[in-house]
Formats: structure tokens, C-alpha cells, sequence
């Protein structure tokens, strides 16, 4: 996905994700279009996992912060 979709919320990747799960779960989209669907998946994906090990190292330099007041 390009740079703007590295920008979305956490919660519309997962939503945008959830989406295309269903998709390929009901079977009914050609090779091809499955193949691209995977793609634009994986993407998500990577998104929200970047966007989850952020939020992880905030909350580590937070909890090391309130351990040494």
C-alpha cells in the first residue's frame, strides 16, 4: 500500500482487514482477484502491527517514566 494508507487509524486497517478476510473466506472471488485481495491484506497487516508495537513502546517508556517518580 502506498504511504497514505500507513496513515490510517489502527482500527479502519483492522476493519479494512476484517473486510477482506471475509471476502476470501466466502470463496467466491476469481484467482486473481484473490491473489490482490492477499496483497492489500498482508499490507494491512504490516500496518497494524507497526501501528501495535508503537503503541507497545509508549506504554513501556510510560511504565519506566512512572518507575523512576
Amino acid at each position: 500500500m502506498p504511504n497514505k494508507e500507513e496513515k490510517i487509524a489502527f482500527e479502519e486497517a483492522m476493519e479494512r482487514l476484517e473486510g477482506i478476510v471475509s471476502k476470501l473466506e466466502k470463496g467466491d472471488l476469481p484467482l486473481d482477484q484473490s491473489i490482490e485481495a492477499f496483497e492489500k491484506g498482508a499490507s494491512y497487516v504490516k500496518i497494524c502491527q507497526e501501528k501495535l508495537s508503537d503503541a507497545e513502546m509508549r506504554i513501556e517508556k510510560i511504565m519506566k517514566q512512572k518507575e523512576q517518580e
